[in-house]
Order: C-alpha cells, then structure tokens, then sequence
C-alpha cells in the first residue's frame, strides 16, 4: 500500500474504497488537552498562539499523538483574514473576539486584501513545520470562514447572539455589505490557495452562521460566496479537495451540496441520519454528525450514538466528526471512546 493509500481521508474524498472509516473532530487542538493548556500559557495570549509557527504546529500536532485519527486541522482562526485586512482584532478571556466595527461602505474601503498573505505567512510556516511531522495515514487540512461568518463578526465587533445588524444588512441589501462579502471572497481565495502551497492536502470553508438566513439570502450570501471560493481556487489550478460545513442548514443541504461544486459536507447534529442517508449520501461525501454534549458526557448514550450513525451511513461516504467543535469541558478518556467504538464496529 503506497502513502496516498494510507490516507483514509483522501480516499474518502476521492470516492475511493478506504481502509477504515477516517475519524478527525472540529476543535481538536484546543483546551481540553492539559498540554495545549501549558503551550497557550507559554505563547501568551491566544492569537500570540497562532502566529507562533513553532508553538501552532505544536497544538496542531498534539492530538495525532493521543488519538488514533486521520487528519489534522490547521490550528489557526477564521478571525485572521479580517485582521489582515485591517481590522483590529483581540480576545478576551470568557467573552470571545473582539473587532473594530465595519459598518459603511467608508469602513469596507480601508479594509486592504493585497497584503493578506504577507500578513498571514507565519501561518503558512506554521504549515510546513507540521508537514513533515505527520504520519503516513494522516491527512493535512486547511481551512478559512466563509464570507457570511466572518461578516457578521466583523459587523457586531464580535460575538452576537442573534446577529441582527448583520441580518439588517444583509436583508436591506445594502451596497457596502455585498463589497465586504466579495473582498473576503477574494482574500480568501489567496489565503487558501496559499496554505495548498504550503502543504495542506484538504481544505474546509467554515459557515458556522448559515443558519441565520432564509432561502433569498442564504443563495446570495452563503451559497454563491462559498461557490465563488471554490471556483476561484479550481481556476487557479488547486486540485485539492474542500469540504463546506455550512451548520444548521437542514435540508437545505441538499441545495448546499447541489450549487458549491464540494466533495463533501460537514452536517450539524440535528439532522436525522435517515434523511442524510436517504437524501444525501448518493450525491456527496458526508462528515458528521455527533452531538458534541454527547461526547463531553460520554457512557452508554455516547456508543450508542455513534453506533446509529454509523449503522446509517456507509464507511465509503462518511468522515466520522462531531457536528460542531469539541467541547473544553470533554474528558479525552471519551475521545478515545467514541474512537475505538467507531473502528470495532467497523472491524478495522
């Protein structure tokens, strides 16, 4: 078996036979690992952390040494391409992000996406540290927001609980609002193409926020940006394949997958595994869909979980994943779990 072999996760997305079922989960570098915990006091402050090359490719690395997974993820932000656009950009403990406000077609303007990739190259250090440190079955992906996501934290300066003044512009149709969608299509176009370049094998868009819009919007402003992305890289010569995991569509999956030329989609954790396996399964790669809550308490409610899921969707069509990030709250003696009750189903 040569290397390319090796990596369940490629072949998943190549629509080739895997030997095993591929396992990675969102968030899987962060804080409920004690030895991410000391890395992050050592950088400082969290995005100290991700502009370290050295100290990123650290926690990126951190969980392939605990857990018998198939991918890593980029440890990285989706707040960076704003910030290297212009925007400022801090966190604070126990709130989030914060961000200057763009809220007018004179702030949309001072945002800059020419220099994106300079700003962002400790970024793409931190990838090719990684590369090399990585097993022959494990796959590398990299990753950006889509633009809807990272709009609205740009617009509410942070975390919003209903985003409602990034839904104003967005339903008003206003003019600045679709400039600042199609300069972070541009920026991230550069950005992922750039971390291709540097090593990265798979690519994932973000769009935590689909959710919050309505059939109109949702075409004008999740579907045909994240679409734009994908065609942009393909016409610049990037073969590798990108997953959409655009959270809380339901069955609007199912135009998701049918307009954005993917490989395949992450699915949230509400959507039943019957209907992902009667109306998805046949038309694209599937990734997803455990409850994070689930993996966090662990037991009986855990195995069981992952057992009908994966009883539903076939090992060739799935990439085993949470709906939504791992919780810090998780005991890894659950990840190892959900891991080993996965592969003894499967028999692998």
């Amino acid at each position: 078996m040569n290397s390319s072999n090796k990596k369940a996760l490629l072949n998943v997305l190549a629509n080739k036979k895997p030997h095993r079922r591929p396992i990675w989960f969102m968030r899987q570098a962060g804080r409920y690992l004690e030895e991410y915990r000391q890395v992050r006091k050592t950088a400082g402050s969290f995005l100290d952390l991700c502009y370290n090359p050295e100290l990123a490719a650290e926690v990126t690395i951190q969980p392939l040494k605990r857990f018998d997974i198939d991918a890593a993820i980029l440890f990285s932000d989706i707040l960076v391409i704003p910030q290297a656009m212009g925007s400022d950009l801090g966190f604070v403990q126990n709130e989030g992000p914060k961000l200057s406000t763009t809220r007018s077609m004179s702030d949309v303007k001072k945002l800059e996406i020419d220099k994106v990739n300079e700003f962002l190259s400790p970024v793409f250090e931190t990838i090719k540290n990684v590369k090399p440190e990585l097993a022959d079955h494990v796959s590398f992906i990299g990753f950006c927001g889509a633009p809807w996501t990272v709009a609205t934290y740009m617009i509410e300066g942070g975390t919003s609980q209903d985003r409602f003044l990034s839904k104003k512009a967005a339903f008003s149709g206003e003019a600045w609002f679709d400039v600042l969608i199609e300069k972070l299509v541009l920026a991230s176009i550069d950005y992922l193409e750039a971390q291709v370049n540097a090593g990265v094998e798979v690519l994932q868009i973000f769009d935590s926020w689909a959710s919050d819009l309505p059939d109109m919007q949702r075409d004008k402003y999740c579907y045909k940006p994240i679409a734009k992305i994908v065609n942009g890289l393909r016409e610049r010569g990037v073969t590798v394949p990108i997953i959409g995991f655009a959270k809380g569509l339901g069955a609007g999956q199912v135009d998701f997958c049918g307009q954005v030329d993917l490989q395949a989609i992450g699915v949230e954790s509400s959507l039943p595994v019957n209907w992902i396996k009667n109306n998805l399964i046949d038309n694209i790669v599937v990734q997803g869909n455990l409850d994070p809550v689930l993996l966090d308490i662990g037991g009986p409610g855990l195995k069981e979980n992952i057992e009908h899921i994966i009883s539903y969707i076939p090992m060739d069509r799935h990439i085993f994943n949470l709906g939504h990030g791992v919780r810090q709250t998780t005991d890894i003696a659950h990840i190892h779990q959900m891991v080993d009750t996965v592969r003894e189903f499967d028999g692998v």
